[in-house]
């Protein structure tokens, strides 16, 4: 018992100093001092394994590197947060909230009483005004005060699990302090990013292992956050800020400001500094006086967010599908320098559209040095009469991404050259060409090296050929070490060549070739998505797989015999020729056919009359159905002649609920909204 204790109390000792370090940045002991009682913990856990826990300090560096990382549904959808660029848009957010709040309706309101919905319409709107931090969206979920989770923000809807390489960040606790018994369960969200300071440091460090350096703070914390090594991770000079609340049980809070408060004495790093505000005058002149400051923060920012500060207002507010309606963002301007164009370079995109780039003179812009930029496509630079050799203004936009705002002509020498269109791909060596009533000109070989991760990734992706283990990261070493080049030769993979990958396990190898083996019975529609021909989206393969018997039908078929085929057009009937005209295209289709891919579609249904009972209703599916996926529940929906949307509404006709529903079940049962199950459907349907 001693021992233990012992234990319990350095765990409690080291977590306070971190917190004094890294989240108040006030020390008290020396690191010496602090280095003691960590050797003295890791010593008393190796004599006593048995008192080891997952939250101990000791923990935050993990041992083994991870296969890669597997996705995860959020329990509250992480949104985007819509932007506002001046003042007066920032008074017309207000002046919305104010209208919202005075025609509001108690039944769309989520989560508070009747009483409470009429004190909040009726209470003056005060706002919490924090900087933009310029980093990575992350949410930590606690379980009883321990921290069990880390996912970023991906789509929305499922994030990544990067809890190994999260627990290695002092600045995260991985364990809460003076939290309330009540508290089950917790999820905050916030930022990780890396400081000014902290990013040239480390850039010089990778140049001088002769390492490409990043290109700004926020790749560098992208890059670190999907290291599949956490003791790598370890490394990066990454921190956070958390700004807001996700899912949580057992605690409730009045104001966004108080929430803040609590999660401080918690003992995370909330966002400094955030301002309470009692009303948008208030804002607007914080805004104004914080453009010129926001260079004195040891971090980057690019513009402060504007949120409601009660609670309940945000309830009665709620959402639209992307973003909150109680919170903004209020993006500062642009900055600009001037430098010399040297060159522009074509570079080819992960979709095969070919983007010109400026070369340019190395030129510092609001805290970084900038040496490239884009240009966007050749009509950008007629538009704007650039010439290599021109002196031109570059501007930063939202401190990421800098772009080329105008030439200086009146210092033109006559020594300046226009730029040439480009005529080949200059990956491939390709032909590239400029479709009708676009600006872009594109390469689309199949076997485009440029563009094999993109079409890798999407091939094996869920909808596709649903290739489980087929990861972003796997998928670059492939690539990179030459053993994928293009869509057939990852059906050629052997166990001996993925063991030669950088951590990649017999059991993952066996799994990912057995996964890839399971991938050949996929139905021609699921390959016809796989293989991303422009404009041909899920329904739309679907669509043609009720059409066509074989794949290669549609090789025979014109433009316009396609734009025949119902709910095809014209833009969507030319990708598709084009994409079954081009011989390297059909190379690649021949030998996927020849290593047994299904080209076939033994049972091709008939288009469903869209004199079914469902016709023209609109439905949103929650929970897990049995025996189908979301997609495939999406696809049989639709050959009905439905609709399929993402969020409950009093639009909604029917609610497809499977096990486990979640807050969809719950607004539909509140609007009103006929809920059926898929054997209801089924019998409703004649199936």
């Amino acid at each position: 018992m001693d021992i233990e204790r012992r234990i319990q109390g350095l765990r409690n000792e080291i977590r306070k100093h971190d917190r004094l370090y890294h989240v108040e940045n006030r020390p008290i002991i020396s690191d010496q001092e602090y280095d003691q009682l960590y050797r003295e913990l890791v010593d008393l856990e190796q004599q006593h394994p048995e008192f080891l826990t997952p939250d101990s300090p000791t923990q935050r560096v993990g041992g083994t590197p991870l296969d890669g990382f597997r996705s995860e549904r959020h329990r509250i959808p992480m949104l985007s947060i819509s932007n506002t660029y001046s003042p007066g848009e920032v008074r017309e957010f207000d002046a919305r909230i104010h209208r919202m709040l005075q025609t509001a309706d108690y039944d769309s309101a989520l989560g508070i009483s009747e009483q409470e919905f009429r004190n909040a319409c009726g209470k003056p709107v005060e706002y919490v005004v924090e900087p933009k931090v310029d980093g990575v969206a992350i949410a930590l979920c606690y379980e009883q005060g321990t921290f069990v989770k880390a996912l970023t923000r991906g789509d929305g809807v499922e994030g990544d699990d990067v809890s190994a390489n999260v627990r290695t960040m002092r600045t995260v606790p991985l364990h809460l302090e003076s939290i309330p018994e009540s508290l089950s369960h917790l999820e905050v969200r916030g930022e990780v990013y890396m400081e000014r300071a902290d990013f040239e440091s480390y850039n010089a460090e990778l140049l001088q292992q002769a390492k490409e350096p990043f290109a700004n703070p926020r790749n560098a914390t992208a890059g670190s956050l999907k290291q599949l090594d956490p003791r790598e991770a370890a490394k990066r000079p990454l921190k956070m800020f958390v700004h807001s609340l996700g899912y949580m049980e057992g605690i409730q809070f009045q104001t966004h400001a108080e929430a803040l408060h609590a999660l401080a004495d918690f003992g995370l790093r909330v966002i400094a500094p955030f301002h309470v505000l009692p009303d948008i005058a208030a804002v607007i002149a914080l805004c104004d006086e914080f453009e010129s400051k926001r260079y004195d923060l040891p971090f980057g920012i690019d513009g402060l967010v504007i949120k409601v500060n009660s609670r309940h207002q945000q309830a009665i507010l709620g959402s639209t599908t992307k973003s909150p309606r109680w919170v903004i963002a209020y993006k500062f301007k642009a900055e600009q320098a001037t430098t010399l164009l040297s060159n522009i370079t074509w570079q080819v995109g992960r979709t095969g559209a070919l983007t010109p780039v400026a070369e340019l003179e190395p030129v510092p812009l609001a805290g970084t040095v900038i040496r490239r930029a884009t240009l966007h496509n050749y009509d950008e630079i007629e538009r704007k009469d650039l010439r290599i050799g021109d002196r031109v203004i570059i501007e930063k936009g939202g401190e990421v991404i800098p772009k080329v705002v105008l030439s200086l002509k009146e210092t033109r020498t006559g020594i300046e050259r226009v730029p040439e269109r480009p005529t080949q791909c200059p990956s491939c060596g390709g032909v590239v060409h400029r479709p009708e009533d676009e600006v872009v000109y594109r390469c689309e070989n199949l076997s485009c090296p440029a563009q094999m991760e993109r079409r890798l990734d999407h091939f094996g992706a869920r909808g596709a050929m649903d290739i489980e283990g087929l990861g972003d990261v796997l998928v670059h070493q492939l690539v990179e070490s030459g053993l994928v080049k293009s869509l057939p030769d990852l059906y050629r993979l052997d166990r001996e060549h993925l063991l030669s990958l950088e951590r990649m396990g017999e059991k993952s190898a066996d799994n990912l070739l057995s996964a890839i083996q399971s991938s050949k019975t996929q139905p021609p529609s699921r390959l016809l998505f796989g293989l991303g021909i422009r404009h041909v989206g899920s329904h739309v393969t679907n669509v043609l797989s009720r059409t066509v018997g074989n794949i290669w039908e549609l090789k025979e078929k014109s433009v316009e015999q396609l734009t025949e085929i119902s709910e095809i057009g014209p833009v969507v009937a030319a990708s598709i020729h084009e994409f079954f005209q081009d011989e390297n295209n059909l190379t690649v289709l021949e030998q996927l056919e020849q290593l047994g891919l299904n080209f076939v579609n033994a049972e091709k249904p008939e288009a469903r009359p869209h004199t079914s009972p469902i016709a023209g209703k609109t439905f949103v599916i929650t929970g897990t159905l049995e025996g189908m996926s979301r997609d495939e529940a999406k696809a049989f929906l639709e050959s009905y002649g439905a609709k399929v949307t993402g969020s409950v509404s009093a639009k909604t006709d029917f609610l497809l609920c499977g096990t486990d529903a979640g807050s969809k079940l719950t607004k539909a049962q509140q609007l009103g909204v006929r809920v059926i199950e898929l054997t209801e459907l089924r019998s409703l349907l004649g199936e």
